[in-house]
């Protein structure tokens, strides 16, 4: 049989012109929707806290400073992530402008993996369910938040997405060496990324029982050992690209904090947080409750999709052994660690898409999923409704008011956005009510559509830039400095914010005798929350009102000749 010789059958590369021309333009199709469903409000808002303002000003640093080997926030360092992230964001970032940039690796990001996981659907399945794979992707829950927001997560996932579909070029429709090493080469990436880059070599397990078990599907790899060793080489080399300068920076310098820096990125940030974690300390099954929720609506699919598994595994078929071996394995080895966020397992997602997209076209023709999709639209509708409805009529309790009071909102400015979200959704639900998969389909990608244009700018004070341009206007000529900073405080000033080590890093006592020494040097000012002005009784303060969960005051100056904020 041919697959158990030469792979599983490539279908993209026997078809007919005219359908890869057409599997072209449903990628472009495709692609198009999603470029105007995740940039959506583009341009709209400022980076959000907490993971956003970080990475935006250690790209910033990036561009003012030089400094592209070692990620500083605000001049001090930062060791918790490697910087390929905060190096796309500063180029984007020099290109277009702050609120475009930050957003596009993320964009870009996705619209790569979307591209990937419809070609490798295709050359495993075929067009329709290449189409429905990659469809499945864009309106599944952590996929579409993911690619709107800047976190390393979705550059992560690209990363990864690229090593795997590397691998099932070479070892289901292979062989095909470049596609191996050039495979390792995008894990590299990944590790340069979030450390965790490598993890589609999982991929290798299930493939070594196919071949063992001679199953359909499994190439058989022929090649000398030096083929495969250059695949971990092409990841080291790309790793070695920014690993070998920065430690040669770090090590060779007499600085003890580059020293520790380079332990930090290499030690803590790796090993010692996968292994005993300090934090998001959750049991071993904690994904067995979490993933059903952040891979909606794929996972409703499952009871569907369990006995058309079932049997293709039970029949040997290595397409799936591969894809869903490699994503329970990459759900297990999170599974390990004590730490667990949910999207410590978002790598595994693609594959999911990719083993469900031979079933969709199946699953969508049968009234019972029908009906699924269009109540999941219903219930998106009304519940979009109901929340207009509540936002114009409802009595918040003290502290719901008090932390939107806080945040410059009021309860009423969801209104608007959530009313239109839901007349859309009603209108498309009606129109589509004879196809409710595709209805489905339609008031998601409206609903993501619709929030970026309607409820960014609703929710823009989020973003303390109108707080940092009052703080401006109140300083004159005097310096700033900020006691317990938050990166979005020092990103939307105005001025540059001098900072006295980051909150968890350095000792409230060394950063307050350090920001007194500072204050006493000249005729400065200190941006202070609230809970933290006991050691600065002494000084004149002024009230600032509320911000980001936060009271905050300006004191100063220490100067007993200087006028006191005004």
């Amino acid at each position: 049989m041919l697959g158990r010789t030469t792979g599983a059958l490539d279908r993209l590369a026997i078809m007919a012109p005219r359908t890869r021309a057409r599997l072209s333009r449903d990628r472009l199709i495709l692609l198009g929707l999603a470029l105007i469903v995740f940039s959506s409000g583009l341009g709209l808002r400022d980076p959000w806290a907490p993971d956003e303002p970080r990475f935006a000003l250690i790209a910033r640093d990036m561009l003012a400073t030089g400094e592209w080997l070692i990620p500083y926030r605000n001049g001090e360092l930062y060791p918790d992530k490697p910087p390929l992230f905060m190096w796309l964001s500063a180029i984007a970032q020099a290109a277009t402008g702050l609120r475009v940039g930050f957003l596009l690796p993320s964009l870009a990001a996705a619209l790569a993996t979307l591209a990937l996981v419809h070609d490798l659907a295709a050359r495993l399945w075929g067009r329709r369910a290449a189409l429905a794979g990659a469809l499945a992707l864009v309106v599944t829950t952590q996929f579409a938040w993911q690619a709107r927001f800047a976190q390393i997560d979705m550059l992560l996932v690209a990363c990864t997405t690229f090593g795997l579909y590397g691998m099932a070029r070479h070892l289901l429709l292979g062989p095909r060496w470049p596609w191996w090493w050039s495979g390792c080469a995008a894990m590299g990436l990944g590790v340069i990324a979030k450390g965790v880059g490598f993890l589609p070599l999982l991929a290798l397990i299930p493939w070594a029982f196919a071949r063992w078990r001679a199953l359909p599907g499994a190439a058989r790899i022929d090649g000398t050992w030096w083929r495969w060793a250059l695949g971990p080489v092409a990841m080291a080399a790309v790793v070695g690209a920014w690993l070998v300068p920065m430690l040669a920076h770090a090590l060779g310098s007499s600085d003890p904090q580059l020293i520790a820096y380079s332990d930090d990125i290499l030690v803590k940030q790796t090993a010692k947080r996968f292994a005993d974690p300090d934090h998001h300390l959750r049991p071993f099954w904690h994904y067995l409750k979490n993933a059903p929720v952040l891979w909606l609506p794929l996972t409703l699919l499952l009871p569907w999709a369990a006995a058309p598994w079932w049997r293709r595994l039970r029949r040997g078929d290595a397409r799936q052994w591969f894809l869903l071996g490699v994503a329970t394995l990459i759900v297990l080895f999170f599974s390990v660690s004590p730490a667990k966020r949910g999207v410590y397992i978002f790598p595994a997602l693609p594959a999911v898409a990719l083993a469900m997209a031979p079933l969709i076209a199946g699953l969508i023709r049968r009234s019972d999923v029908a009906r699924l999709a269009l109540g999941l639209a219903g219930i998106i509708a009304g519940a979009t409704l109901a929340g207009a409805a509540a936002a114009m009529c409802i009595q918040l309790p003290r502290k719901a008011a008090r932390d939107l009071t806080e945040q410059n909102l009021v309860v009423t400015d969801f209104a608007p956005p959530l009313l239109v979200i839901g007349v859309g959704a009603v209108l498309l639900a009606v129109v589509l009510r004879r196809r409710g998969v595709i209805a489905f389909v339609a008031i998601t990608c409206w609903a993501w559509f619709a929030l970026g244009w309607l409820g960014y700018p609703t929710l823009a004070t989020r973003s303390p830039r109108a707080f940092m341009a009052r703080v401006d206007a109140k300083l004159g000529a005097r310096e700033l400095g900020m006691i317990n900073w938050r990166e979005q405080f020092v990103l939307m000033s105005p001025r540059p914010v001098a900072t006295f080590g980051y909150s968890g890093k350095v000792g409230v006592v060394d950063e307050d005798a350090a920001a007194r020494a500072w204050i006493a040097a000249g005729d400065r000012l200190l941006l202070i929350p609230w809970f933290r002005s006991k050691p600065y009784v002494d000084l004149p303060r002024r009230d600032l009102g509320y911000m980001n969960g936060n009271r905050w005051m300006l004191v100063g100056p220490a100067r007993a000749d200087a006028a006191p904020p005004p």
